[in-house]
C-alpha cells in the first residue's frame, strides 16, 4: 500500500502528468503515420531518458508506447494502411467499415478496445505479473510451433469466399517469409544474387506496399467522382454503451488473447493480434460479415494489440527478458537508469513497480480522450480532393518505409508488394492470407526446426506436451468445423436452387 500511495504521489508532479499526456500524444501521431512504428518512437526518444530520472524516463516511454500502438488502427481504419504492423488485423474490417461511411464509429470501436484492452492488461499486471511469467516460461519451441499452426487456421475464415485463392495467397505469404537468412544454419535463401534480399524482406515496406500501395493504385485506376468518395463520418463517435456491453464476450476474450500471447517472448502484438481476429470470426455470431466491416474484427484486433502492452511488461520485468521488441528497447533504457528487471525487482524496487503500473493505467485511460481528438484531426487530412490525398499518401508511405532503416532497397520492396497487391485485387485474391502467412512464417518455421532437434528428428514430441496438443487439437476441430459449416451452406445453397 505504501508503495501505490508513493506512486501516486509521483503522478501527482504535474511535470510528470504533462510528460504523460505528451507522450501519448505523440505516440499517437507517430503510430498513424505509416512505415515509422512503435521501435522508432521509443528508440527516438531513448536519448531523452539520459537527462531524466527514473519516473518521467519511464512515463514517456509507456505513453509512447501505448499510443503508437493504437495509432496504426487511425490510418489502418481512414486510409487502409496500417500504421503499425500491430494494427494489420485492423485493416480488414476496418477499412471496410470507412467505406460505408462508417469511418466516425470504427475509429469509436478501435479507440473504446484499445482502452479496454490495456487497461485489462494492466489489472492482470498487478496482479498476476509473477504467475504469467511462470507461464511464458513453459511455452518452448513445440508449444510456439503449435500456437502458430492454431493461428494460422484462421486463413479458412478469411478465405471463404474462394479456399484456394486464400490457400495460395497464404502459401505466397509463407514463401515471402523464407527469403533471407536461414534462422538455424545462417544459410541464405533465395536472394536471386541480390545482397539486399539476404536480410530478408522487411514486414513493415511488405505491409505498406501490399495494402496502402495496391490501395493508391486501385483508386487512381478507379473512375472515382467527388459524391462518390466513401468519406461518410469520418470523425470520432462512440459506439452506443448497449452495443459495447452486448459485445463484451469479444472485450474479455481478445484481451485474454492479447495478455496471454504477450507474456511469451519474442511473439509481439502483430501475431496476438492475429490468433485474436481468428478466434473473434470463429466464434462471433456475426462471423458471416467478417472482412465485410464487421466491428467485432475491429474489436478483436486492437484490444488484443493494445493488451500486449500490459502482458509484454510481464516477462521484461519479472524476468529480465523483452516481450517483444519494443520492450527490449525499453529493458535498455531501464538499465541506463540503474534498474536490474529480475525476480527481486518486485521487492527491492516496490515503489517504482507501483509507478509503472498506475503510469501505464493512466495512459490507457488517456487514449479514450486524446484518440477522440487525434481522430478527428487524421480524419480531416483525407477530405482532400482525391489526387491531392493520393499524392499525399504516396509521399508519406515513401517517407515513412524509407524512414525505418534508411534503406532505398525497401522502397523497391514496398513498390514491388503494391504491384503484387493490386494483381491480387485484380485477380480477385484476398490480400489478408499474404499478412498471415508472412507474420507467422518464421515463427511456424523456426519453432519447427527447432522443435525436431531438440527431439533429434522424433516428430512425436509436438504431441507430447499439454499446451501444444490443446493448440493442435483445437486447430483440428476448427477446420472440422469449418469443413461441415461449409458442407451445409452448399446443401442448403443447392436446395435453394431446387425449390426454386
Amino acid at each position: 500500500m505504501d508503495a501505490f500511495l508513493h506512486a501516486l504521489g509521483a503522478l501527482a508532479d504535474p511535470l510528470i502528468l504533462l510528460i504523460l499526456l505528451g507522450g501519448t500524444a505523440a505516440g499517437i501521431l507517430i503510430g498513424a503515420m505509416p512505415g515509422l512504428g512503435s521501435v522508432l518512437a521509443i528508440t527516438l526518444a531513448l536519448p531523452l531518458t539520459f537527462v531524466m530520472g527514473p519516473e518521467p524516463s519511464i512515463a514517456l516511454l509507456l505513453g509512447l508506447y501505448a499510443g503508437s500502438v493504437y495509432g496504426g488502427s487511425l490510418s489502418a481504419i481512414l486510409i487502409n494502411t496500417p500504421g503499425t504492423p500491430q494494427a494489420a488485423a485492423t485493416v480488414l474490417d476496418g477499412y471496410p467499415m470507412m467505406r460505408q461511411g462508417k469511418g466516425d464509429v470504427a475509429l469509436g470501436w478501435a479507440t473504446v478496445a484499445s482502452t479496454v484492452g490495456g487497461v485489462f492488461s494492466v489489472a492482470v499486471l498487478i496482479v498476476a505479473a509473477p504467475m504469467l511469467a511462470r507461464l511464458g516460461l513453459e511455452f518452448g519451441p513445440v508449444e510456439y510451433f503449435a500456437l502458430g499452426i492454431f493461428a494460422l487456421t484462421c486463413v479458412v475464415s478469411v478465405s471463404r469466399d474462394d479456399l484456394a485463392k486464400g490457400l495460395l495467397a497464404c502459401l505466397l505469404g509463407l514463401l515471402a517469409a523464407t527469403i533471407g537468412q536461414d534462422p538455424l544454419t545462417g544459410d541464405v535463401r533465395l536472394h536471386f544474387g541480390n545482397f539486399n534480399l539476404m536480410a530478408g524482406i522487411a514486414l513493415v515496406p511488405f505491409l505498406v506496399g501490399l495494402f496502402a500501395l495496391s490501395e493508391v493504385f486501385w483508386r487512381v485506376g478507379e473512375d472515382v467522382h467527388p459524391d462518390d468518395r466513401p468519406i461518410g463520418k469520418t470523425g470520432f463517435r462512440l459506439p452506443p454503451l448497449r452495443d459495447m456491453l452486448s459485445r463484451w464476450r469479444v472485450f474479455g476474450k481478445s484481451a485474454t488473447i492479447g495478455t496471454l500471447i504477450g507474456t511469451l517472448p519474442g511473439v509481439g502484438a502483430t501475431a496476438s493480434s492475429m490468433v485474436s481476429y481468428a478466434e473473434a470470426r470463429r466464434s462471433s455470431p456475426n462471423r458471416a460479415n467478417f472482412g465485410k466491416g464487421e466491428p467485432d474484427g475491429v474489436i478483436a484486433s486492437e484490444t488484443a494489440n493494445n493488451a500486449v502492452t500490459g502482458g509484454a511488461l510481464v516477462p521484461t520485468l519479472a524476468l529480465g527478458i523483452p516481450g517483444d521488441p519494443i520492450t527490449a528497447v525499453m529493458l535498455g533504457a531501464l538499465i541506463i537508469q540503474g534498474i536490474t528487471p529480475g525476480p527481486r525487482l518486485f521487492v527491492e524496487n516496490g515503489d517504482l513497480m507501483a509507478f509503472i503500473f498506475l503510469a501505464l493505467l493512466i495512459v490507457n485511460l488517456l487514449l479514450l480522450g486524446l484518440g477522440a481528438i487525434m481522430c478527428v484531426l487524421f480524419a480531416r487530412a483525407i477530405r482532400a480532393p482525391e489526387p491531392v490525398l493520393m499524392g499525399l499518401i504516396l509521399v508519406l508511405l515513401a517517407i515513412g518505409t524509407f524512414s525505418v532503416n534508411n534503406n532505398g532497397f525497401d522502397l523497391m520492396v514496398m513498390l514491388l508488394a503494391g504491384l503484387v497487391g493490386f494483381g491480387m485485387r485484380l485477380l480477385r485474391f484476398p490480400l489478408a492470407p499474404v499478412v498471415i502467412g508472412f507474420v507467422l512464417g518464421p515463427m511456424i518455421e523456426q519453432s519447427l526446426r527447432q522443435g525436431l532437434l531438440i527431439s533429434r528428428g522424433d516428430p512425436v514430441v509436438f504431441f507430447s506436451k499439454p499446451i501444444a496438443l490443446f493448440f493442435f487439437v483445437a486447430s483440428a476441430l476448427f477446420l472440422l468445423w469449418s469443413g461441415w459449416r461449409h458442407w451445409n451452406e452448399r446443401r442448403d445453397t443447392r436446395t435453394e436452387e431446387t425449390d426454386a
